[in-house]
C-alpha cells in the first residue's frame, strides 16, 4: 500500500466564503498526484489543509491510516519531518550557497557530523544533475537550476511525502519538461507520495498518474492523464482543452483510440 494520504470530506470556509466543499480523494504512494484547477478553485487551500497549515472545519486527513488532526505535538513534528516541500519560487536563501541551502534541513533536524551531511548533500545534488554547483549562490544560477536545488533540498531528508507548488512557474517549456521528468523519476525511484499543485497542462499530460480537478471548491473530476482525454466533464474539458489546438489534439487521440478498438474487435 505504501505511504498514502487519504482526504475525507474536507470542508473549509473563511468567514462566509466556502472555499472547499466536501472534498474526498486518495493520494497514492509512488505516484504523481496532481491537484489542478483555475485560480481561486481551492487547490492551494486544500494543499495547506493536507500539510497541516490550515485546520479544516470538517473532515479528516489520514497519513497511512492515522488521522493528522488527532496527532499530538510530537506526532505532528515526526510527520513534518517525513514531508518535503518544493515552493513556488524555490524559496532559497540568497545569502547561502547551493550546498548550504540543501544542507539546511539536515542542520535543523539531524545530529549527523558535518562530513555525513556533506556526503548526503553531494548525493542529492548529483541526483538532480547539479554535481559541481555546491559553492554557487542562488543569484548565480538559472531558474531551472534553482528549481533543482529546491528539489534536492526537498528530498535530502528522504521524505515519504513530497509537495510541489507550481513547480514549473516562470520556466520555459523545455526546462518545465525536465523538471517534470525529474519529479516523476524521484517519485518512482523512492516510492514517494508526490502531490503537485499545477495549472500547467503539459505537466497534467506528462506526469498526471492521478489527477484531482477542483472547480469553485468542489471536486469535479478524478482520474489519470489517460482518462482525461475521454472525459465528458464539460468544466474539465473547458479547463484542459482551452485552446483550439488542444481541442483538435483531443479529437485526434479519441479517433486513434476508437480505431484501435475497432482493429482489435
Amino acid at each position: 500500500m505504501g505511504f498514502m494520504i487519504e482526504i475525507r470530506n474536507i470542508k473549509k470556509s473563511f468567514g462566509d466564503r466556502v472555499i472547499l466543499e466536501d472534498i474526498s480523494a486518495v493520494m497514492e504512494a509512488g505516484k504523481c498526484n496532481l491537484i489542478i484547477g483555475t485560480s481561486g478553485s481551492g487547490k492551494t487551500v486544500l494543499t495547506k489543509c493536507i500539510v497541516g497549515l490550515f485546520q479544516p472545519d470538517e473532515g479528516d486527513i489520514l497519513y497511512q491510516g492515522e488521522s493528522m488532526l488527532k496527532m499530538d505535538k510530537h506526532e505532528r513534528k515526526a510527520l513534518r519531518q517525513q514531508i518535503g516541500m518544493l515552493f513556488q519560487g524555490s524559496a532559497l536563501f540568497d545569502s547561502m550557497t547551493v550546498e548550504q541551502n540543501v544542507r539546511f534541513p539536515l542542520d535543523m533536524f539531524t545530529n549527523w557530523t558535518l562530513a555525513e551531511r556533506k556526503k548526503k548533500v553531494n548525493e542529492v545534488l548529483e541526483r538532480v544533475n547539479l554535481k559541481d554547483a555546491n559553492e554557487k549562490y542562488p543569484a548565480e544560477i538559472s531558474g531551472g537550476m534553482k528549481k533543482r536545488v529546491g528539489i534536492a533540498r526537498a528530498i535530502v531528508l528522504n521524505p515519504k511525502y513530497l509537495f510541489c507548488d507550481e513547480p514549473n512557474s516562470g520556466l520555459d517549456p523545455q526546462t518545465s519538461l525536465l523538471i517534470d521528468k525529474l519529479i516523476k523519476e524521484i517519485t518512482n525511484e523512492f516510492q514517494i507520495t508526490t502531490i503537485v499543485v499545477t495549472h500547467d497542462m503539459n505537466s497534467v499530460m506528462e506526469i498526471g498518474d492521478h489527477i484531482v480537478y477542483l472547480h469553485n471548491g468542489i471536486k469535479q473530476w478524478e482520474g489519470s492523464n489517460k482518462d482525461i482525454i475521454f472525459s465528458k466533464n464539460e468544466l474539465l474539458n473547458n479547463f484542459i482543452f482551452a485552446s483550439e489546438f488542444l481541442q483538435d489534439a483531443k479529437q485526434m487521440r479519441m479517433m486513434e483510440a476508437e480505431a484501435r478498438k475497432e482493429s482489435h474487435s
